[in-house]
């Protein structure tokens, strides 16, 4: 991205977003990055430098002009794509009063069923951190907070002491739109947390008073850090598949429905606005369920 635009800035923090958040593969990340890059360009072009006010009607010009350049049609549909959720990133940052792309039909696209963990994986992950360590208490709570939360890596990262309540049994996670909902903690990643507070937190703070649960050198912990942080751990706990905060969002509601929870049950907890987003889970359950058929039915 080249930094010389006014609006770069707002697309590097959605790429760095979409890394330590969505966990996206770097092709897929590089590809959104390559379509925002031309439409920046494209606003410049229009006279609009700032991306924070362009209107619908400008982004439906630059469809128009990605189509008329010859783009194929699936490739201007997944540049829409990356737009739309661009502005909705805006949106939730507080960057833009409304997402003016809200109204733009999105092509119907292909759903890939997230990466899951399984069970033996997430405990060797969550193991992984030396525990006998400030560093290592720090990042043991922070993976046993992910997942049994299941809470969105950004909600995690600014969380601040208020929203424990340990002796309840519950945190409180603010998400997209500052909505709040209250989630409950296991006994495990309640003790990690317990560990961590009597001692580890203070030691990596220093004299420095801050009210985050996880301080970074300049307010909370960064997005960035806390992904790269869980790939790093799931290296040395031997899982070789790519894993991201945001997969231990996902083997945290898969893991609830294949032990019988209940979809509503976990779709408040993940702070779900609509269920339908919540039922991909049963969708990856039954893949595994098959799976599993496959493996050891003498006839499967």
């Amino acid at each position: 991205m080249t930094d010389t635009l006014p609006s770069a800035h707002l697309v590097n923090q959605y790429m760095d977003y979409l890394v330590a958040e969505c966990g996206l593969s770097p092709m897929t990340v590089d590809a959104y990055r390559q379509d925002l890059t031309r439409f920046v360009y494209f606003l410049h072009e229009q006279g609009q430098d700032d991306a924070r006010l362009a209107g619908a009607s400008t982004v439906l010009k630059f469809m128009v002009h990605e189509r008329e350049r010859g783009l194929h049609i699936n490739s201007v549909a997944r540049s829409l794509v990356a737009v739309k959720t661009f502005y909705r990133f805006l949106w939730s940052e507080g960057e833009v009063a409304k997402d003016v792309t809200s109204l733009l039909d999105s092509p119907k696209l292909t759903k890939y069923l997230p990466e899951v963990m399984t069970e033996p994986e997430v405990t060797a992950l969550l193991a992984a951190p030396d525990a006998s360590t400030p560093m290592g208490k720090r990042d043991r709570a922070l993976l046993e907070l992910l997942y049994a939360t299941g809470a969105r890596v950004s909600e995690v990262a600014n969380m601040k002491l208020e929203a424990l309540h340990l002796d309840l049994g519950y945190v409180r996670c603010f998400g997209k739109g500052s909505k709040e909902r209250i989630v409950p903690v296991g006994e495990r990643a309640a003790a990690a947390l317990n560990d961590y507070l009597s001692g580890a937190r203070e030691t990596l703070l220093g004299d420095a008073p801050s009210p985050w649960l996880f301080p970074g050198r300049r307010g909370p912990i960064g997005r960035k850090r806390l992904w790269t942080m869980v790939r790093q751990y799931a290296l040395k706990a031997g899982v070789g598949r790519r894993i991201s905060p945001h997969t231990l969002r996902h083997s945290f509601a898969t893991h609830l429905l294949e032990h019988g929870a209940d979809l509503r049950a976990v779709q408040e907890m993940l702070g779900h606005a609509n269920i339908a987003t919540t039922q991909i889970y049963t969708h990856v359950d039954h893949s595994r369920l098959k799976s599993v058929h496959k493996q050891f039915h003498p006839r499967g």
